[in-house]
């Protein structure tokens, strides 16, 4: 606290407050609306979202329309609840007496500020908390159908399964593979199997590949040599077509996902700018009307 003085010798010392300047009721009280009203709003888009989406086909929404629906409303969500919630806080704080009106400013946007940061990672904390169980069962469904596959697989698994098992099988190829083929089929199915796995790690079937592939598909199918080989590389465009499809798919998840992140943090800026402003505004409505003491003459 700094000391001066006056021109005439005087002694001038400032007053400062002994009360904070925040107050925490209206902070508790506009987080709390802004958190009601998000769980409302929140619970209301979710049941008008299920009756975008049917079971049938042909009566649901296309899922583009209900992602951009979703955010939609979680924009719109966001924004209401951060105005109310700043406008409650600002008309439920005390008048600050003897302060000057850009400090009155400056706290009551603070005030809106907080409140909307308190009501956020309130309402992100619940999200959390309901998701984490919908997303443990998933994983678990998720390992149990993995625990399924291991366990089928592991019943006619055997050494054939290394990953040197495809190079194994090029240095065994038998001349007259039409034969085996027809003789074993388990052994031709795991055969061509591994051939498969190997051309999509490694993005393309070699040659020689196709070619036995058409000789075992020939002795199974009873194609001549001449159609076999077609047959094969309908089969190869088809995985491709599907590998092309699946990339095409994580693509879009993808640009979805980020665009569904960059929006959010959008939203929560937006939402924090109008419950600063919402409680300006309600606090500058509190004090237009000034309580005067009427003190009688004596």
């Amino acid at each position: 606290m700094s000391v001066s003085m006056t021109d005439s010798g005087e002694i001038a010392t400032p007053v400062e407050s002994s009360k904070s300047a925040m107050t925490w009721g209206p902070i508790f009280g506009g987080a709390a609306a802004a958190i009601g009203v998000t769980l409302i709003l929140l619970l209301l888009g979710s049941g008008v979202g299920l009756t975008m989406v049917s079971p049938w086909s042909g009566q649901s929404s296309s899922l583009s329309t209900v992602g951009v629906t979703a955010a939609i409303w979680l924009v719109v969500v966001q924004w209401l609840s951060s105005a109310l919630g700043g406008y409650i806080t600002g008309r439920l704080r005390t008048k600050w007496a003897a302060v000057h009106t850009d400090e009155v400013f400056f706290r009551d946007t603070a005030h809106g500020f907080i409140s909307w940061a308190l009501a956020t990672i309130f309402v992100a904390g619940f999200l959390a908390s309901s998701l984490t169980p919908l997303a443990g069962a998933g994983a678990q469904a998720v390992g149990s159908a993995a625990t399924a596959a291991g366990t089928a697989a592991s019943s006619t698994a055997s050494i054939s399964d290394l990953p040197t098992a495809y190079f194994a099988d090029a240095l065994l190829r038998p001349e007259q593979a039409r034969a085996g083929a027809t003789s074993d089929d388990a052994s031709a199915t795991a055969e061509v199997s591994r051939i498969l796995l190997n051309g999509a790690a490694a993005g393309q079937i070699a040659d020689d590949d196709k070619a036995y592939l058409a000789t075992i598909v020939s002795a199974r199918t009873g194609l001549s040599e001449a159609d076999a080989p077609t047959r094969v590389d309908t089969v190869l465009k088809r995985i491709d077509d599907a590998k092309v499809a699946a990339q095409k798919a994580a693509d879009e998840a993808r640009k979805a996902a980020s665009t569904t992140a960059l929006l959010g943090a959008l939203s929560l800026l937006i939402g924090a700018f109008i419950a600063s402003a919402a409680a300006a505004f309600g606090g500058s409505q509190r004090d237009e009307e000034e309580d005067l003491i009427v003190t009688p003459r004596i």
